[in-house]
Order: structure tokens, then sequence, then C-alpha cells
């Protein structure tokens, strides 16, 4: 949380509400200025663990709160957010009824500006095999998925030096590596509208998306086993790049246009040299070996 003293109380009752209640609260405080402090010292409860940490970013914040953990399950909330009161019940069943995932993660209701809004097709989630569906958005809110901790020894945490989609570049590495689960249940009540949400201070997020796919090809590509993980993450950054080149034109952004173009090259030339064949992208007829 970072000053949100009037919102993260509503966030933390929500787990007090909870009808499974074997759980630890970690609260870090991402450097509040407000009275976040106060509010959590208000709450009186023991469950709860404070951290005020210097303002540094959702990245750390959320790590802070890994290293902190002692539970074999993570869950993770945002101070704007809010759990139905079956949420970790209902996902601690399923997970004992489906070992085979080490994470699991629900629909949400979405609620912006006070008014309940509905989810487009291109939001629909599911089960299982979840990494293509995950490279053209963040599809997976972090308020509503349950980790094993150890997944976390195979695949890292978050990466602290993405201050922006952060959810989006881990669930990448997450979904290339292991199926995932799912309850087709809306336990979550996410809020947007609001001034200091995070995804309205992000200029063009779709560039940050690229930077993310960049780090994920260049750490997977010489990795036979995650070729074709590489290549669709490939497809993918080449339509994002697409539309970001057009955007750059329209706006006379002549300098980042010309960085993207070095970036974009330099990615295509790791998946040609990599036992791929050549890539002919003036047709789009994409082949690979």
């Amino acid at each position: 949380t970072y000053n949100r003293e009037t919102l993260v109380k509503r966030a933390i009752t929500s787990i007090f509400k909870q009808t499974y209640n074997n759980y630890e609260i970690i609260v870090i405080d991402d450097g509040s200025t407000d009275n976040t402090d106060k509010t959590i010292e208000h709450l009186n409860n023991n469950k709860i663990i404070y951290k005020k940490i210097a303002h540094s970013g959702v990245s750390r914040a959320r790590n802070e709160g890994i290293k902190l953990s002692k539970g074999e399950w993570i869950a993770f909330l945002d101070s704007d957010d809010e759990w139905i009161a079956t949420k970790l019940e209902k996902q601690i069943q399923y997970l004992k009824n489906n070992p085979q995932y080490p994470a699991c993660h629900t629909d949400e209701i979405w609620i912006k500006n006070g008014i309940r809004i509905n989810q487009s097709k291109k939001h629909k989630k599911h089960e299982g095999n979840f990494f293509i569906p995950s490279l053209r958005l963040c599809l997976i809110s972090p308020s509503s998925i349950i980790i094993k901790r150890n997944i976390f020894d195979q695949i890292g945490v978050f990466d602290e030096n993405f201050r922006f989609v952060e959810d989006y570049e881990l669930w990448l590495r997450l979904t290339s590596k292991y199926e995932i689960g799912y309850i087709d249940e809306k336990l979550v009540i996410k809020y947007g509208g609001h001034e200091d949400q995070l995804s309205r201070k992000i200029d063009g997020i779709e560039k940050y998306r690229m930077l993310a796919l960049e780090k994920f090809i260049k750490n997977n590509f010489m990795d036979n086993s995650m070729k074709l993980n590489v290549l669709m993450a490939f497809f993918e950054y080449y339509r994002k790049y697409k539309i970001f080149t057009l955007g750059c034109l329209k706006r006379n952004k002549t300098e980042e246009l010309i960085e993207l173009n070095t970036r974009f090259h330099k990615i295509k030339s790791l998946i040609n040299e990599q036992n791929y064949r050549s890539i002919n992208l003036s047709n789009e007829k994409l082949q690979f070996v």
C-alpha cells in the first residue's frame, strides 16, 4: 500500500471476514506519507505484520512481503481491492483437489468510478496452459492469485526494474513453465478510476509490455524446451511493435521510434540465430522448425 489510508482498512477488513482463517497478514507500507501506519495500528489485530520501507514501487513492496511470509501459499491483495468472504476457502479447497497446479486465480468483479462494468471477451480466463492468453495483456489479477511459495525459487520474484506491468512480466515466467488453476467465480472486487491508480499513470502501456517480452525472449531463446513459447512471444512482440510504431509516427516521436526499431532488430536477430528459419515479416508468413 502507498498513501491509501482511506482504502487499506477496507482491504484488510475483507481478509478478517474470510471463512478460511489460517493466515497471516503482511502489510508492506511503500513509504506512505499519510496516516496509513495509524490506520493499521487502530485495527489492533495480532495477525497483522506491518513493515514500512522507503518508497520503491510495487515490485519491491510485494517482494518484501514474500520474504516476510511463513506460509506454504502466498496470496496478494492490492490495497484498493477487496476479497469476497469465501475466496481463500474456495481456493485452498480447489488446490487440494487439484494438486497439479502450483497457483490458482479467480474471476473478479470490476467497479470503476463507483459503477460496475462488464469484462469483454478478451479478458476470458481458464485453467491449464495459460501462456498464450497471457501474452496479449495481463489476465491474472494479483489480488486474485494464490501461489505456492517455493515456485518463486524456480521462477524468481517480481522484477524490481519494472515499475509498471510487473505482474504481466511475472505471469510470463509463471505460465511459460507451469499450468495454473482457475476458479470461474467472482471472488475479488477490483476498484478503478481513482486518482492514485497505477494504471492511470502509465503512458503507453504496450511499450512496457514489449520490454517484458524482450526480457522473456532474451532469457529463453537458447532453451530448446521453450522454443514454441519464445516464438509465440515474438509474434506478440511483433504485433505490439507494429501498433506502437504507428503511434510514434502519428505523434512524431522520432527518437522513440529509432530506439524501438533498434531494439526490435536485436530481438529479431536473436530469434534467427537460434535455429529458427528466417522470419519474413514483410508478408507476415512466419515459419519455424
